[in-house]
């Protein structure tokens, strides 16, 4: 009844994949510089977290929550979660698994937020974004890992690619709405007393903005750890890797065992970086 609808088809995945062909062909240095940067990138991370005793990684991770917290019950409650860890035997998928989060956060944070930025400057420019923007965030996950096994292989820097694509539209998106959410007298009053526009932005439009751009660094977080699963699929190490295992096993015990860590390493991380709930 609808075939004469479906005749002259539009080639959308056929346009894409001219796209995909053409970037692999022409870009292959570009492409291999990113691999080689997003890979020393990750090595050097994961070396910083295995390198040290557990322990050390532990106390360490605990001074960092009690410095953004300032509660030693927040404090506690990351280091029996990190012991916790370590009696299931999930030490090293944990590192792992922060190394790609870790990654991602850095990554996007540099990215996403002078892009937020510039998007508050000129609204013109975030009018354009926003589909971009919106495309990123709705397109099923699953999808990312496509283009990214045809440029990086398999690996953590395809699995890092595909987490950076999903995750970076919350900096961007928290970014631009904190700097445009500057109060006009804020403004209005630096500009009267001859500031410029640099210190218009670095002295007051990025403290009024840092609870939004803070929430964006824990959105990132929390969208990063939502990948593992995801990244395991192609090849990325971590916590993904025995849920992947136990899909395939329809093994409940370590399903369920690999899939409580992710969740107290999520509650950590939210904890660690909640800066509302700071006293």
């Amino acid at each position: 009844m609808l075939d004469w609808l479906t005749e002259y088809k539009i080639p959308v995945g056929d346009f894409a994949e001219a796209i995909f062909d053409w970037v692999r062909d022409n870009g292959k240095f570009v492409l291999e510089a990113l691999s080689w940067l997003m890979e020393t990138l990750i090595d050097g991370i994961l070396w910083l977290l295995e390198t040290p005793h557990p322990f050390v990684v532990i106390l360490a991770f605990m001074a960092f929550t009690y410095l953004l917290q300032r509660s030693w019950k927040v404090t506690a409650f990351v280091g029996v979660g990190f012991l916790f860890i370590l009696n299931q035997d999930y030490w090293d998928e944990t590192l792992e698994s922060l190394t790609l989060v870790l990654s991602s956060c850095v990554v996007c944070m540099a990215v996403g937020v002078p892009i937020g930025i510039a998007a508050a400057h000129r609204p013109k420019l975030y009018t354009y974004m926003r589909p971009i923007l919106d495309l990123m965030q709705t397109l099923p996950t699953f999808v990312y890992l496509i283009p990214a096994i045809v440029f990086f292989g398999i690996g953590m820097v395809p699995g890092l690619i595909a987490t950076v694509i999903f995750v970076l539209p919350a900096p961007i998106r928290l970014t631009y709405l904190g700097v445009s959410s500057t109060p006009t007298a804020l403004l209005e009053a630096a500009r009267a007393f001859g500031a410029t526009p640099r210190q218009v932005l670095w002295k007051v439009e990025m403290p009024s903005a840092l609870p939004q751009i803070m929430a964006g660094l824990n959105q990132t977080i929390m969208l990063s750890l939502s990948m593992v699963v995801v990244a395991a699929l192609v090849g990325a190490d971590g916590l993904g890797v025995p849920v992947v295992r136990a899909l395939n096993r329809v093994d409940t015990s370590l399903g369920f065992e690999s899939g409580f860590v992710i969740v107290v390493v999520a509650i950590m991380l939210d904890r660690m970086l909640n800066m509302g709930g700071r006293k």
